[in-house]
């Protein structure tokens, strides 16, 4: 049951990135975001549903053909949550030591920012890997979008792209 989720997950999180960066060659400017999940995914931004639906049927077949590329995406969450760890972890290490003073804190910042900045340095090209290994999954395999639903929250359209494992379809 959890593996199946994962599954889910980690595929409608390709197509959403896919649909993503189809949609943004297309269309550069425009604001989006989005979130995945075992049910589909989310996309937040003013874009018509047409133009959304006809930009996930592209995202799924070019993912059908091969281009695994599209599942990762350079502004993914997963990579700024690899690089924020990595930071602040750096960041703690660098601090260790230096008691309650605001003295010695100060005196460790250059530490920190060195630190801090070599370790972003470093974990630039982990995210796009973890993305690749253990966020996404491009190989599709049976799932089907079964629907688009647009709602508007706040005054900003939001739509929900369901899937479903569809054997056979």
């Amino acid at each position: 049951m959890i593996g199946t989720k994962l599954s889910l997950v980690r595929r409608n999180h390709a197509l959403e990135h896919a649909t993503m960066q189809i949609f943004s060659a297309k269309r550069p400017g425009v604001r989006m975001a989005g979130y995945s999940n075992p049910q589909g995914f989310w996309v937040f931004g003013d874009i018509e549903i047409e133009e959304l639906r006809d930009t996930v049927e592209e995202a799924q077949r070019r993912l059908r053909a091969g281009e695994s590329r599209l599942a990762i995406h350079p502004h993914c969450g997963t990579n700024f949550a690899i690089s924020g760890l990595a930071a602040g972890t750096a960041a703690w290490l660098a601090m260790l030591g230096s008691d309650g003073s605001l003295r010695r804190k100060l005196d460790r910042l250059p530490l920190v920012t060195t630190l801090v900045t070599l370790v972003l340095i470093l974990t630039f090209p982990l995210g796009p890997k973890v993305q690749e290994r253990v966020t996404t999954d491009a190989q599709l395999g049976d799932l089907r979008v079964v629907g688009i639903n647009r709602y508007m929250r706040g005054g900003m359209p939001i739509h929900q792209v369901l899937t479903r494992d569809l054997p056979g379809a």
